[in-house]
């Protein structure tokens, strides 16, 4: 009967649909949806330019000097709660919260025109930035160990295609006039609205790292061993821990995992560099605009952002192809590359022509890509799951402390208030004195683990006969 096959064939596609559901396609699927929609911001650009034109009409001090700074207080100083309440409310209701947050940043933009409420709207852009966290973290908590990997490649890429098409679009309707940048702004909301409602759907995990783990798993660690080993659960159900235990776990492994040597450097090099990283790209569009005043050349302000996101892409997919002793020469090629990013600063800095400045945007961005992969991989070897993540947060937490001082001494019109170029040539000085630091560290690694291996080998040789040997009796 053809009815019954039919019935067949739709109980089947029910079946493969619920499976589907239940494992690890359904919640990477939906994530990824969020993931691209929540990142295409074609007006991200072209903000500056935004803000300082007729739409806005604010001042080069009030937006470098007085509102951009809220961003990195409000960050730092909700980013530890944030963590912990992620972990806590088991991810999905932060992803929830902040693509509220969101939204809230980008509706404020569009209706408001006073400098205090743009503070205020950093403040949300803040909070936002540190939910950030509940993006991966929710991949752990919902998806099998064995496909963890290839889940969270696919969140990063789409990520970065939704920076990528973001960029290229908001290029195209800025140089063909296709849109004005309010217009563009209202389609940034829609798209972050299907962000909103896609995040809705995302199933509600049952565990998590810290506060809700299952006495069941093992700590997870990717290949290899754990550098800096903890306590593992045995067996029972998912039960939720107390706070004391919780900061107690967290303290005792932050000491434990910070107290090994090649850790603590490459966390170093992590903390310090992306400090001066987030600090050059927030204000970069400043910059640009003192290069070329002309409004003609923002227009090409998307298709740069464009271009150093494949750039640093292809950077960082290519490190998993260099096959060097890392314990031997990665500090060393810390150092020499953060150098060449020193050198792209000054580029960006003291040239007058725009495309000149552009191309070293790109080579900034993209050796920067290269070097914070290549840390995390480092990192990420030998430690658990829950050991790369404290390390992660506490790494992050460490380079916003700094970007906070820098920001509040350099930037904020409370402190030095200094003007675009003094604050780039800061920068240029700092990834030099980076880069020093760790090249220096670097020749001293080598010139041990040579002389430690001439040593070994001297002691390994047999003593050589003398020329003259008594006689035997």
């Amino acid at each position: 009967c053809p009815y019954r096959f039919q019935n067949a064939a739709n109980l089947s596609m029910a079946c493969y649909g619920e499976r589907w559901k239940a494992g690890w396609g359904y919640p990477t699927t939906m994530l990824c949806v969020y993931g691209f929609f929540s990142t295409v911001k074609p007006l991200v650009p072209f903000i500056y330019p935004y803000l300082t034109g007729p739409d806005k009409n604010l001042t080069v001090e009030q937006v470098t000097n007085e509102i951009y700074p809220v961003w990195t207080y409000s960050y730092l100083a909700v980013m530890v709660p944030v963590f912990l309440l992620t972990d806590w409310l088991r991810y999905k209701p932060v992803v929830v919260f902040q693509c509220i947050n969101l939204f809230i940043t980008w509706a404020m933009m569009l209706l408001v025109q006073e400098v205090a409420v743009f503070k205020a709207m950093q403040f949300f852009y803040g909070v936002k930035s540190a939910c950030e966290v509940a993006y991966f973290s929710y991949i752990y908590s919902i998806v099998d160990l064995k496909y963890y990997r290839k889940a969270t490649s696919y969140c990063r890429s789409v990520q970065l295609l939704g920076y990528t098409v973001g960029s290229v679009l908001g290029q195209l309707l800025v140089s063909f006039n296709l849109m004005s940048y309010n217009n563009i702004l209202v389609l940034t909301l829609v798209l972050i609205s299907i962000a909103l409602v896609t995040s809705l759907f995302l199933p509600m995990p049952q565990r998590s790292m810290f506060f809700h783990r299952s006495q069941s798993d093992p700590p997870q660690t990717p290949e290899g061993g754990d550098m800096c080993t903890g306590d593992v659960s045995t067996e029972g159900p998912v039960r939720a821990r107390g706070c004391s235990q919780i900061f107690l776990l967290l303290w005792r492994d932050f000491l434990q995992c910070y107290s090994t040597r090649a850790l603590l450097y490459w966390s170093l090099w992590w903390v310090l560099a992306t400090c001066g990283y987030n600090q050059a790209i927030n204000y970069v569009q400043v910059l640009w605009a003192h290069i070329q005043p002309s409004q003609k050349v923002q227009v090409y302000n998307g298709g740069v952002e464009a271009v150093s996101n494949l750039f640093g892409a292809a950077t960082a997919y290519g490190i998993g192809f260099i096959q060097v002793d890392w314990a031997q020469w990665g500090e060393l090629f810390l150092g020499s590359i953060s150098g060449l990013g020193a050198a792209a600063l000054f580029i960006m800095t003291f040239t007058d022509n725009i495309w000149v400045c552009y191309a070293g945007y790109v080579a900034f961005k993209g050796l920067y890509m290269l070097l914070i992969t290549f840390a995390m991989f480092q990192i990420a070897t030998d430690l658990s799951m829950e050991r790369y993540a404290l390390i992660f947060g506490a790494n992050n937490f460490g380079s916003l402390v700094l970007q906070t001082i820098i920001t509040s001494v350099v930037v904020d019109g409370r402190g030095l208030g200094l003007g675009i170029i003094p604050q780039f040539i800061i920068y240029g000085s700092y990834f030099s004195a980076i880069a020093v630091i760790f090249f220096l560290r670097g020749v001293y690694t080598i010139m041990r683990v040579r002389q430690s291996h001439r040593d070994s080998t001297a002691t390994e040789e047999p003593p050589s006969p003398t020329m003259c040997t008594p006689l035997q009796a």
